[in-house]
């Protein structure tokens, strides 16, 4: 048999092998393209005015490195587990593993908070104008949020996997909301419209010099590259993950960063500077000033905010798809309360951690929005990148000790300075000082999710001693997401 063939065949109880490289590139972009490019883009360019595409840039590096040692342990390790995978092999200390689960899982519900809040307040937008009077303010937009949440929780419920066909569309629907903005840029320019100079003038309202305004504006700008870390954990159903995972997340990750730094661009050029920094719908984002502006013949405010509903949505849906599962694995796993592994008996969904992770989404958009925050996307998503920018360091460290092994034949290899790298920089960006002192409720939210994870698991390990059950903990790691 043919090394393809070997690779593409799929004995019985095994995941099928139906992801070539083109889905995978796909599948790739659209995780990374979501809520981030519509929510953020108008912060980073409030903070570095019009060198706005140089944050992105710099976040596509840092990610970068990291893309290079998830490639490195996922062609080495070729299970669907992720982080908690890597880092038990490197480390089989269990607290740590189940601290970096819990981690990931709070990631995909702080992300799925900040979609739902994305969503809600463009929701209101584009309902009101076909109904007056409809309300957008900051309550209203809770209460959205909220709604969507439970909605998104209600599928969960249903038992609905997740669709390639379904992600595909979405993708496609995110990219032409994208091709809207960049090419009314575009025609800016040639109209005369827009000021093409903007685009390298450095301007910072808090009279930051331009390296910390640059860190400040990547650790901001660093939701919109995660997601192609979820990758990996689809590599059981690939055809061909040695060679198809390398080029096509590498691939997506660049197509992803030209589409970030073109749209940057864009709103540099359209919308005056003084501008940015207070577009008409805050939490709605800036990109909808660009279309308003560049283009006023188009309704902008009433096709454009189901443009962003529909291109963040699924983002929304998948990570609590997510979330929900990998509560459900730690329960699997001995490591949660039994009960988060209870399933419904007819559509097999595990309904108590979809319950839980659903309280804990709407617990965090009333926490943030009562908090008085200006921007509840901001403090969510920066919570998000907060949570995975440790995880990246982790398994940055877990790489350089897994190279005791040895390495299968194919598999792909990083430069030993990448990881090395990686750890630095996703270190640096995590840090205090690359944040406004506004934005460490960032770790509130994180510690407190943490703190969560671990009273759940001191709960368990109290009662799994008490009945002098001595399982092992992540006894089937391998199998920690199925």
């Amino acid at each position: 048999m043919s090394t393809e063939a070997a690779e593409t065949s799929t004995e019985p109880g095994e995941l099928k092998k139906v992801i070539g490289p083109k889905l995978l590139v796909l599948l790739i972009i659209g995780d990374v393209i979501g809520a981030g490019v519509f929510a953020i883009t108008g912060p980073v360019s409030k903070e570095v005015g019009g060198v706005a595409w140089l944050p992105f840039l710099v976040a596509f590096v840092v990610a970068t490195f990291t893309a290079f040692s998830y490639l490195e342990l996922v062609t080495k390790y070729p299970q669907a587990a992720g982080a908690a995978l890597y880092i038990h092999k490197a480390f089989g200390i269990h607290f740590v593993t189940f601290i970096v689960a819990f981690a990931v899982a709070c990631s995909g519900i702080t992300s799925a908070a900040t979609s739902s809040t994305l969503v809600g307040k463009n929701l209101l937008i584009g309902i009101g104008q076909f109904i007056p009077g409809i309300p957008d303010g900051p309550t209203a937009s809770m209460l959205s949020a909220i709604a969507i949440i439970v909605v998104l929780g209600l599928v969960n419920l249903r038992g609905i996997g997740e669709s390639v066909k379904f992600n595909v569309i979405l993708t496609c629907v995110t990219l032409l909301a994208m091709g809207i903005v960049i090419a009314i840029g575009f025609a800016a320019i040639i109209g005369g419209q827009g000021d093409l100079g903007r685009i390298v003038v450095f301007e910072n309202h808090s009279d930051r010099n331009m390296f910390a305004a640059v860190t400040m504006a990547t650790s901001v700008a660093f939701f919109a590259m995660v997601g192609f870390e979820d990758s990996v954990n689809l590599v059981e159903e690939c055809k061909n993950p040695k060679k198809d995972m390398p080029r096509m997340m590498l691939t997506g990750l660049g197509v992803c960063v030209i589409i970030y730094i073109l749209v940057a661009v864009t709103v540099t050029i359209v919308i005056p500077p003084g501008d940015i920094a207070n577009p008409k719908n805050p939490d709605a984002g800036v990109l909808l000033d660009v279309v308003r502006v560049g283009a006023p013949g188009i309704p902008v405010d009433v096709i454009f905010p189901f443009l962003t509903i529909f291109a963040v949505v699924n983002t929304a849906l998948i990570n609590m798809l997510m979330a929900s599962r990998l509560l459900y694995g730690l329960a699997k796993q001995h490591v949660l309360p039994k009960p988060f592994a209870g399933v419904l008996p007819k559509r097999r969904s595990p309904w108590v951690s979809i319950i839980f992770t659903t309280i804990l989404a709407i617990g965090l958009i009333v926490y943030v929005n009562l908090s008085g925050q200006k921007s509840i996307v901001g403090a969510l998503g920066g919570t998000t990148a907060l949570l995975l920018l440790c995880v990246f360091a982790v398994v940055n460290v877990a790489l350089l000790v897994l190279r005791r092994d040895p390495t299968p034949s194919g598999a792909f290899r990083a430069p030993t300075i990448v990881p090395i790298l990686g750890v630095i920089t996703c270190i640096y960006l995590a840090g205090p000082w690359v944040r406004d002192r506004s934005a460490w409720i960032q770790y509130e939210i994180a510690g407190a999710l943490l703190v969560i994870g671990i009273v759940l698991g001191l709960i368990n390990w109290f009662f799994v001693h008490r009945k002098g059950d001595k399982t092992e903990t992540f006894g089937d790691i391998e199998h920690l997401e199925d």
